[in-house]
Order: C-alpha cells, then sequence, then structure tokens
C-alpha cells in the first residue's frame, strides 16, 4: 500500500536499484543476499520500497516496506500523524502477543502500570522486537502500520515515549523480576548460564557510566550489563546493570546474593573463566550452589593435571564424547592448596584444536624472534611475553647481541596444545560437564540479539531514569524474543527440510507480509490468505490459518471500535 506523500530516494550505496513496469518506475531496496549451491552463484534478495515521482525523480512514493526497512527517515508530520496506515502488518504481533500472554507477562505488569501505560510498555517491546531498534523517536512510524496493545490502539507521540521512559522510577522493574522469579519452579535443580557485557555511552548525566573495562575500547565509559539464564528451561531469569568500573569478577558475589533473594536454592551456575576467584568459589560453596567454570587448558592451575593425564585418554574410544568431536576424561583434585573439597576436573583434547594452537603457537614465535633478531645492536628491554620465551643476552654495555628460544618452555607449551578443562563442584561426567557448558551457547546468543537484533549496541538515552526503563524493556523483550527463537528452533528439529526462513529475523519479515487492509467503508480486513511458508512458521507457535483469520477479524472489531465507525 503506497502512502500519500513524498521522501527521498534513499543513498544506499549499491543496495538501491529501479525497475520500470508500465507507466511506473519502482524503486527496491537489497535486503541480503541467497547463495544457490546447485547453480554455484548468488542472486540478490530485494524488496520494493515505493515507486518514483513522476516529477522529480531525486523523490519516491514510499510504502510499508520503506517504514520497515528505512525507519529512522523523518516522515512529513502533519501527513503522517493525520491516522493510522491503510495498511496494518499483524503476523509478528500476532506471535509476539501469543507469546506475551503464554508467559502472562501483560498480567505480571498490571500490578506496577496503569492500562493506558501497560499498553504503551507492551507496544515499545513488540516494536524493539519486530523493526530490530530501540529508537523512541521512530516509535511512532511502528505505530502508523501496526496493531497495538494500547487502548484503543492509540499512536503515542514520540513526546509521550520519552515522557514514559523518565517517568518510570525503578518499583516497576524491581516488582517484574520479583515477580517473574516467583513464578519459577524453584523444586527442580536448574543450571543459570550467567554472562556480562558493556555498553559505551557519550552521555554525561547517567549515574551508571563510568570508565572500566569495556569489551570493545573505543575510548568511551561505559556501563555494565548482565544476565542470569536459565538453561533447563530456556529463558532469561533476571538481569542487572552497574556502574562501567565495576569488574565483573567482583560483581558476581552480588548476583549471588540476588539469585538467593529470588528464592533460588537447588541451582548451579555455569561460568566463563573470567568469573573465576577463590573468593567467588568460596562464595558459591557457602550459598550451596554448585558451579560449572571453563578453565584455558594453558592456565597454570591445570597444567600439572592435564600433563599428569596427557596419553592416558586421548585414544581410548571409551573417552569420546562424539556429540563434541573430543575425547575426555574426568579426575578429583582441590582448587588450590587450602580448598575444603575435592573439585571435578574434566580434561579434554580435541585434535583439531590442538593443530590450529600449534600453529599459532609457532607463528607467534616466529613473528617474535624476527622482531628481537632486529634490535640486535640496540639498548632493547623485552616485554613479559619476550622474556616468557626466549632467552637474551646483552654485552657489557647493555646492548642486546643475541636471543635463543627456551626451548623447554616451548615445548612445555607445544605438549599443552589441544587440551583445555571444565571444573565442577558436582560430579558428574566429562561428557555431562561438556553439555552443560556448551548450553552457555543460547545465553551468548542472547547477548549478540540484544545488540544486533534488538537495536541496543546504544541505549540513545540521556538520563539515567530512561537508560534504567529502556534496558528493563529490553529485557522483557529478550524474554520474548528468545520464546520465538526457541519455539522456532524446537519446529525446525521437528521437520525433515532446513529451510532459511525459521531463524528469528528471517521469521518476522515472513509475518510481516501479513496484511490487513482499510476499504472503501473504513473497516480492516485481511487482505489475503496465509502462505505455506506463513503456515509453517505459525506452526511453531501452535497458530493456523484459522487462528490468524480470527485474530485479524478481532482486531478489525476493535479499530472499527477506536476509530469510531458507524456511530
Amino acid at each position: 500500500m503506497y502512502l500519500d506523500f513524498l521522501v527521498e530516494v534513499p543513498d544506499v550505496q549499491g543496495k538501491i536499484t529501479t525497475k520500470k513496469k508500465g507507466n511506473a518506475v519502482y524503486v527496491n531496496y537489497e535486503i541480503g543476499r541467497k547463495y544457490y549451491k546447485d547453480r554455484k552463484y548468488t542472486i540478490p534478495e530485494r524488496v520494493t520500497i515505493g515507486k518514483l515521482s513522476q516529477e522529480d525523480k531525486k523523490m519516491m512514493v514510499p510504502n510499508q516496506n520503506f517504514l520497515t526497512y528505512f525507519p529512522e527517515v523523518e516522515l512529513p508530520e502533519e501527513k503522517f500523524n493525520s491516522n493510522r496506515s491503510s495498511c496494518l502488518r499483524i503476523g509478528a504481533y500476532l506471535i509476539i502477543q501469543k507469546v506475551m500472554d503464554e508467559y502472562k507477562i501483560p498480567e505480571l505488569l498490571d500490578s506496577y502500570f496503569s492500562p493506558k501505560d501497560r499498553g504503551l510498555f507492551l507496544d515499545l517491546i513488540a516494536y524493539t522486537i519486530t523493526c530490530e531498534n530501540n529508537a523512541g523517536q521512530y516509535y511512532t512510524t511502528y505505530a502508523y502500520g501496526h496493531p497495538l496493545f494500547t487502548e484503543g490502539m492509540h499512536i503515542y507521540s514520540d513526546t509521550k515515549v520519552s515522557d514514559f521512559l523518565c517517568g518510570m522510577t525503578g518499583e516497576e522493574s524491581v516488582g517484574f523480576l520479583n515477580d517473574w522469579n516467583t513464578n519459577c519452579d524453584h523444586r527442580k535443580k536448574i543450571y543459570i548460564s550467567y554472562d556480562s557485557t558493556n555498553k559505551n555511552s557519550e552521555a554525561g548525566n547517567i549515574e551508571l557510566v563510568e570508565f572500566g573495562e569495556a569489551k570493545v575500547d573505543v575510548g568511551l565509559p561505559i556501563f555494565n550489563y548482565s544476565i542470569a539464564y536459565d538453561t533447563k528451561n530456556a529463558k532469561p531469569l533476571f538481569y542487572e546493570n552497574y556502574p562501567g568500573s565495576i569488574a565483573d569478577i567482583s560483581q558476581l558475589e552480588f548476583m549471588l546474593g540476588k539469585a538467593k533473594g529470588y528464592g533460588y536454592k537447588n541451582i548451579g551456575f555455569i561460568l566463563d573463566r573470567g568469573y573465576f576467584s577463590k573468593g567467588n568459589i568460596r562464595k558459591m560453596d557457602e550459598y550451596g550452589y554448585s558451579f560449572v567454570i571453563m578453565i584455558k587448558g594453558m592456565a597454570k592451575l591445570v597444567n600439572r593435571l592435564v600433563l599428569e593425564n596427557k596419553g592416558k585418554f586421548e585414544e581410548e574410544r571409551k573417552y569420546s564424547i562424539r556429540k563434541h568431536h573430543v575425547y575426555g576424561i574426568t579426575v578429583k583434585d582441590k582448587l588450590y592448596l587450602d580448598d575444603e573439597k575435592d573439585r571435578y576436573f574434566h580434561i579434554y583434547h580435541s585434535t583439531g584444536k590442538e593443530h590450529g594452537e600449534k600453529e599459532e603457537l609457532e607463528e607467534m614465535l616466529d613473528r617474535l624472534g624476527k622482531g628481537l633478531r632486529a634490535q640486535y645492536g640496540a639498548d632493547y628491554q623485552l616485554s613479559d611475553t619476550e622474556k616468557y620465551y626466549f632467552d637474551v643476552f646483552y654485552d657489557k654495555n647493555g646492548i642486546l647481541t643475541v636471543v635463543k628460544e627456551k626451548e623447554d618452555v616451548i615445548k612445555r607449551e607445544l605438549r599443552l596444545c589441544g587440551y583445555f578443562c571444565i571444573v565442577t563442584s558436582d560430579k558428574m561426567t566429562a561428557a555431562e560437564a561438556l553439555d552443560l557448558y556448551y548450553s552457555r551457547d543460547t545465553s551468548e546468543k542472547l547477548f549478540r540479539g540484544d545488540k544486533s537484533y534488538l537495536g541496543n549496541k546504544s541505549e540513545r538515552t540521556y538520563y539515567t531514569e530512561s537508560t534504567e526503563a529502556k534496558i528493563f524493556i529490553e529485557f522483557v523483550a529478550l524474554i520474548v524474543r528468545n520464546r520465538i527463537y526457541t519455539k522456532l528452533k524446537e519446529e525446525l528439529e521437528r521437520i525433515d527440510e532446513k529451510p532459511n526462513y525459521m531463524t528469528v529475523p528471517a521469521a518476522i519479515r515472513e509475518l510481516e507480509k501479513i496484511e490487513m487492509i482499510r476499504g472503501h467503508d473504513q473497516i480492516y480486513r485481511l487482505d489475503h490468505a496465509v502462505t505455506k511458508t506463513q503456515k509453517t512458521i505459525l506452526k511453531a507457535f501452535g497458530m493456523d490459518a484459522a487462528y490468524v483469520k480470527h485474530r485479524a477479524d478481532r482486531i478489525g472489531e476493535q479499530l472499527k471500535i477506536a476509530d469510531n465507525i458507524g456511530r
């Protein structure tokens, strides 16, 4: 459906093409490329985003695709906000609504928001997931072309969105997290994957923002953000945001206290090597929590165990873990000298990993040796890494004359290549420990999804209140999006073929094609039947064409009342 105003043709290098059909010239935008193995070439995937103006070839009449792929473009206020679009996209809205109802998210929010504000909160979640964007000023673009959760499907301005975010006090997020975690089953043992990231910020009025150890250092202050993820039930449990100067290893103790406060007792934590410390181990013991921690195979803590067991399991089929293409063995030992408990060290060897690490070591030694030899005749002081791998000789004037590789050190490092170690507090097999640790993959994808697919690489806020409000919205959006991901993944495992539209972004793009069109009588009706591809996606959520038709009729009735049609 084409809109009744003009915008400039997007200036996107290599992505915009035109195609004449009849008297019109259509503007197409490349959204991706698909590789055909049998033909051995790639074909661009394009969508039509509008048609060229006949008067000015630099301008175009946009359609709904333009609003989806270019939400940042400022639209003519008097035209755009006059009323609702005549074409509403309902597919993504329906699955988001289904997941929200399954998790009872609207009911959980009822205690902390008025009905009006709760609707806006839910709409911001749907906007974030559907448009992969968190910029409040573009929310009205989304609202214009989609059904809404707000009372009367009212379209709020970006000013209202900003006021709403600034007006949240923090009581809402605390209350929701308490209720969300209270509703979880605390009887069965679960393992929680805990990980953190940080986000850069240029804003100067946010209390959380401080200089710290940034994942990607661009010279800006940061704030930290962490998530606890239930790997058994595949859902996020709670989140933390804390000042950028606080190290992850220090924050773990406070997270453990919060887990206890939420009522979790029979749980374990799956942690990356960055959280390992004697204090954190003792704190988990104190709370009665289990742990699974990765320790890099070449770390001093486990080198002895690796070398002691080298050659005992790498060629024995009974130690093969085919699922992960490694061999593994389990031994008991102490984590540190005054450790009061035996821990279970699961030692693994990967042939592929061994070859890769040996090549990396050889290349590093070649590079370091070449660099050192270039310093012959100079007053050069070695780095710690160079000192570790090389013996050096100076003349009486302190001039570097000879460098020699430390053969015993390098031989030891080569013997350790291909090994890695996981430590657990509970007794389990090497295969069980590896399965648990690799279940972290979903929580790591959660972080990638937060930044890549929810538009949350930056918060685009200037004040503490609105920043914390957005983080809260993003967390609930992650809950919903993660459930969509899980449902699609489960359905993909049930079907024989492996279509490329069963990822969250691709599924949402496909479902956005389910449209309701406003007729001459001002009533919205489903525009066309549900396609085979859309049926496959909808099946993952227990939905079918009849469900879509029923919900579309309901949306049409809601809009009829909201827009005061026939009164």
